[in-house]
């Protein structure tokens, strides 16, 4: 290294000095001199690293990591995670590479600045799928490593706290993620200061004027009912004195983030959600908390239904504490939560109090333990996940802080999102009881899988092992892991029932040219599959059965190279294959003709949608002919299973209350209305279009008998368009 360069360093750290001094004042708390020493390393290292950088603002870019060591520092967070936190930016935007960073600090700090690092050197199609990686990304490396995620919050919140340097549409578009995400993660971590914060900047961001307005009636209200406020204060703490109850009281006022998404959700007016006031009650021990609340019930009227014990059902992050609202003077609502000193350090910190960030240790508070079990839960849904996106999506559902508490037959007690059913349950049960469940006992009364639970009620998975999942549970499921469980397993099934369609197609195909899959030497086999870049056997099979590759030419292909191909005795595979309807993961059935159990058929090999199957006298089959080898041989199997769509056309008197009389007669049938429309309209008559769902053809016939019987029918038939 030159002594020009030597010299340009140390004017960069000279120049910088007063920031660093303002964080080592805060080390001094709490870390020792070896400790603050490699901090202080990191802090060189980044300063020249980020040399001339600027943020917006225009100030030196070494400014905004050393404000997140500063948020981090408050947290007392160890000289590791302090150095990632200087760092986290230099693998993104400055030649110091991983190597370089493990060498000089370790391999853990190099682990964290990684984890916390955006992909942003790798091209994705839009900004949402780079987010959303991203985000996969770090969330896996916090999976390892806790202290990840404080960074990346620690981070988020300094550049809320300085986003006004930002383009009015990097502003809105930061905002919104850090409420859709970043704040709502905070929460689920038990930070409820961080959360706060990062809620109060982004809904300013967001929605400025909303945000105004609700600032400045809040700060009216509370400026008329100050005097009110802290003689209740005094009233309770002078009841609480006399009690010999030792306690702290701190006053609160909700914030404008809160009474607008109180005011979303409940549909309610301002006027209607102002009771902002509430007080704090922190004592010494638990016990405590529990005679206070009497003390406070006997000076108030309790309002009824609005008690909460999360002391005995702690929330899903560890939260702690007791709710109840009384009813104060005037009147007047008063929100009265009761906690001890370690529960409200517990509340506002989360897993940053008492900090030990081991992932597989056992040293650690209780939001600590409880957030290890989340991540190890997003750890098992991004394996299953088809995107990040979609990954992302699944976090955001568990986001949400409305939650309901269940017991397990045992006593055990499961915490589950807002309107979760006894099939969301299950799957929190394990992936298997809810894969095989068919219905649920609740309070021991029998119910249906899309039941939804209450707090406070005992739920028991009753089990079949026949039983598999259906696609229509991902209509009513809530949580994150049952429904990336079901898409899972339908996932499985549909690419199973792939490979037994496409062998059977193949085989056919093979027939016909006089050989079969068993007689191609594997060698050859092997050398196909390599050559169209396929993994093994059943992938092929999969892409043959959804139409991605055509049976005929594969089979070709495959007999021309093992010199077996002999057309002269060829069968020409004449055999047709055989549906019974369960096959919905590779077999469908057209909306053009809408075929049902008993018609004669005829199959056709569509891209990406595998066989589809359609009336022999569909009008789109002279189309369809212009591909003969698209054309595949079937029937119906004996047994038939499933519901099937077809169309009719009814011609009814055009008078008000018709469709109600048609719709009652068809569910009379035990059959489903999938879609209704109106086709012509005169003065006397109209013709409607009804698209229903029957067994079969017997169950259609049924159908029809009803429907001409009824006064205000005129006809009706079975409709192909």
């Amino acid at each position: 290294m030159t002594e020009a360069i030597v010299r340009e360093r140390a004017d960069v750290i000279a120049g910088l000095a007063v920031h660093w001094q303002a964080l080592d004042q805060k080390l001094a708390e709490y870390l020792g001199t070896e400790a603050r020493s490699k901090v202080e390393r990191a802090f060189r290292l980044g300063a020249t690293a980020h040399h001339g950088q600027t943020r917006k603002s225009g100030e030196p870019y070494i400014t905004h990591p050393l404000a997140v060591a500063g948020i981090l520092a408050d947290m007392r967070l160890d000289a590791d995670g302090l150095c990632a936190a200087i760092l986290h930016d230099t693998l993104e935007d400055t030649p110091v590479s991983h190597a370089e960073l493990a060498e000089q600090f370790g391999a853990d700090v190099a682990e964290l600045v990684d984890g916390v690092t955006k992909l942003d050197k790798v091209k994705f199609r839009s900004r949402q799928e780079a987010n959303a990686e991203s985000f996969r990304k770090m969330m896996l490396a916090m999976a390892r490593d806790l202290r990840v995620i404080l960074i990346k919050l620690a981070d988020r919140l300094h550049n809320m706290r300085t986003l006004d340097a930002m383009s009015d549409e990097s502003r809105r578009r930061i905002a919104l993620e850090t409420l859709e995400i970043y704040a709502p993660i905070a929460q689920r971590l038990g930070m409820n200061a961080i959360k706060a914060e990062l809620q109060r900047y982004g809904f300013a961001a967001y929605h400025p004027l909303r945000h105004r307005v609700l600032e400045d009636r809040l700060r009216q209200l509370y400026g008329n009912r100050r005097e009110g406020v802290e003689k209740i204060q005094h009233t309770i703490a002078a009841k609480l004195d006399h009690e010999g109850i030792p306690a702290r009281l701190v006053s609160r006022v909700k914030s404008p983030y809160s009474i607008y998404t109180k005011m979303k959700t409940e549909h309610k007016t301002l006027a209607q959600v102002l009771d902002v006031y509430g007080v704090r009650v922190v004592v010494r021990e638990t016990m405590q908390c529990y005679m206070a609340l009497g003390a406070v019930h006997s000076l108030f009227k309790p309002v009824d239904g609005r008690f909460r014990d999360f002391i005995a059902m702690p929330k899903a992050n560890g939260y702690q504490s007791l709710h109840t609202v009384l009813f104060g003077p005037g009147g007047t609502p008063i929100e009265v939560q009761i906690r001890t000193e370690d529960m409200d350090l517990l509340a506002e910190r989360g897993i940053a109090a008492h900090w030990a960030y081991k992932s597989d240790g056992s040293a650690g508070n209780n939001a600590q333990s409880r957030a290890r079990e989340w991540v190890a839960g997003l750890v098992d849904a991004q394996a299953r996940a088809d995107s990040s996106i979609e990954f992302v999506e699944h976090v955001k559902v568990d986001l949400f802080p409305d939650e309901v508490y269940l017991f397990t037959p045992k006593g055990d007690i499961l915490a589950l999102p807002r309107n979760a059913t006894a099939l969301d349950f299950a799957y929190a049960v394990h992936t298997h009881v809810g894969d095989h469940a068919v219905a649920a006992r609740v309070d021991k009364k029998l119910v249906p899988l899309r039941t939804r639970l209450s707090s406070g009620q005992s739920v028991e998975v009753i089990t079949a092992a026949s039983a598999q999942p259906q696609i229509g549970w991902l209509e009513f499921v809530v949580s994150s892991k049952a429904r990336t469980a079901i898409r899972h397993a339908l996932k499985q099934i549909q690419h199973e029932e792939s490979i037994e369609i496409g062998h059977r197609l193949l085989d056919r195909a093979l027939e016909g040219l006089g050989t079969s899959i068993e007689q191609i030497p594997a060698p050859l086999l092997d050398a196909f599959l390599q050559e169209h870049r396929l993994r093994r056997l059943e992938d092929l099979l999969a892409e043959i059965a959804l139409g991605n590759r055509m049976p005929q030419q594969v089979a070709h292909a495959l007999a021309r190279d093992a010199a077996t191909l002999d057309l002269g005795t060829a069968s020409r595979g004449q055999d047709k294959i055989l549906i019974s309807g369960a096959e919905r993961g590779v077999v469908s059935f057209g909306n053009c003709c809408h075929p049902l159990p008993g018609d004669d058929i005829v199959g056709y090999l569509s891209a990406g949608k595998g066989i589809v199957v359609h009336q022999a006298e569909c009008p789109n089959i002279p189309e369809f002919r212009k591909n003969p080898d698209r054309f595949v041989g079937i029937a119906w199997d004996r047994e038939i299973s499933g519901d099937f769509k077809v169309a009719l056309k009814v011609v009814v008197d055009n008078k008000p209350g018709v469709l109600a009389t048609v719709a009652a007669a068809i569910a009379e049938c035990q059959s489903n209305i999938d879609t209704v429309e109106y086709q012509e309209r005169d003065l006397r008559t109209a013709a409607m279009l009804f698209v229903i769902e029957v067994k079969h053809r017997k169950h259609l016939a049924e159908v029809l008998r009803r429907l001409r019987r009824l006064a205000v029918v005129h006809a009706v038939s079975r409709y192909v368009g």
